[in-house]
């Protein structure tokens, strides 16, 4: 089952995750499974199935269980389908201290969304995480691997007009 498995990853996943997993003691090559998660990710449109997390479980030689335990902690990875554009909001104290509330109170109501929605069209996901490490210039988000800083309502509409 897991050379079947092994095969939801693309070739050029494949030969990605490889790359990361030279940067390891061959003993170790289950230290690239962030990596591997991420390359997964991008492969599929933004998110993990339950089946690339096998198949990445597979390719590293991990139980799966261990896979999915980093899957589910870190905020980077989706365990389900998310828009075109995936806007993170830090929500961390420094964010928080300097607006991030406002921040969220005006994507909701910009987009028509909660925090973990995202729009029926599915052009914008919306989601709450922990410190993004930019706290000198909050608030901020990470919008398509992107950070944008010092928010303001008026910020955020010109970048969101900015989007296809």
């Amino acid at each position: 089952m897991s050379e079947k498995m092994i095969e939801l990853l693309s070739g050029e996943s494949r030969a990605d995750i490889d790359r990361w997993i030279a940067k390891y003691p061959p003993e170790q090559k289950q230290s690239a499974v962030m990596a591997a998660l991420r390359i997964a990710q991008e492969q599929n449109g933004g998110w993990l199935t339950e089946e690339l997390i096998q198949a990445v479980a597979a390719y590293l030689a991990m139980e799966v269980m261990a896979v999915y335990e980093v899957a589910s902690f870190y905020s980077m990875y989706e365990l389900k389908p998310v828009g075109k554009h995936k806007i993170s909001v830090c929500t961390n104290i420094s964010c928080m201290l300097c607006g991030s509330d406002q921040v969220v109170e005006h994507l909701q109501q910009r987009l028509g969304i909660k925090l973990g929605e995202t729009t029926a069209d599915n052009r914008f996901t919306l989601k709450e995480v922990e410190c993004l490490g930019a706290c000198v210039n909050a608030p901020m988000f990470e919008l398509n691997k992107n950070y944008y800083e010092n928010l303001t309502p008026e910020a955020i509409d010109a970048i969101l007009d900015g989007l296809d």
